[in-house]
């Protein structure tokens, strides 16, 4: 009986050993967010200007991001006025600035169309009047029409078989999707496949 006993306990010893790996696992997918979630709070003023000074360092802000990201670290949040206004005066903030980076970032490295953009920078809090005058300066090789074909000829050099019905309904799609306008999208394909573009079919596949 005691040998029987101490088998048992080394038997569930060792399955404690297998399950442990998992259970460590677990315990990082159910706390590790929660976790990063609650961001070091800072007091005063000067603390809370060097937080937004080491945010900035990594990435550039909107107005409303910084705001949020001072919000999440201030425990007087009255404090993050005077740390926006700061920022601000000394130029380190600039909706219009913002604006115009991210749109020659999505534009010409991401080739996304104004559709999408705009609605990404509105989603950030940028007005709309640095979004249209972003938008607005973007440079003729960058004109919607310019993009949708320097997509769709990239796309087409990797496709097998002819550009058929499904095949354009997918292009069609995904050119919508990554924020070009449908009257863009469709007089291009209709120059790329040398018949008229008119109605996309709904039911048509996503491959392509």
């Amino acid at each position: 009986m005691p040998f029987r006993n101490s088998l048992l306990s080394f038997l569930y010893f060792l399955l404690f050993l297998y399950f442990l790996p998992f259970l460590y696992f677990l315990f990082l997918s159910l706390y590790a967010p929660r976790m990063r979630s609650a961001p070091r709070k800072f007091s005063s003023e000067a603390e809370l200007y060097t937080a937004a000074i080491n945010g900035l360092a990594r990435r550039a802000y909107s107005v409303y991001e910084m705001r949020t990201y001072l919000e999440r670290r201030a425990e007087d949040k009255d404090v993050v006025k005077s740390v926006l206004d700061r920022l601000k005066y000394l130029d380190y903030l600039d909706d219009a600035r913002y604006a115009r980076q991210f749109v020659r970032l999505h534009t010409e490295l991401r080739k996304q169309g104004a559709f999408r953009i705009a609605r990404d920078l509105r989603a950030r809090g940028v007005p709309d009047r640095h979004i249209e005058a972003a938008l607005a300066e973007r440079s003729p090789e960058s004109s919607e029409s310019a993009l949708v074909r320097a997509r769709l000829e990239r796309r087409v050099k990797l496709m097998r078989g002819p550009l058929d019905e499904r095949r354009v309904a997918s292009l069609y799609r995904s050119l919508l999707r990554a924020g070009f306008s449908a009257d863009t999208i469709r007089r291009e394909l209709s120059t790329l496949a040398k018949r008229p573009i008119e109605e996309i079919p709904e039911s048509a596949s996503e491959e392509a």
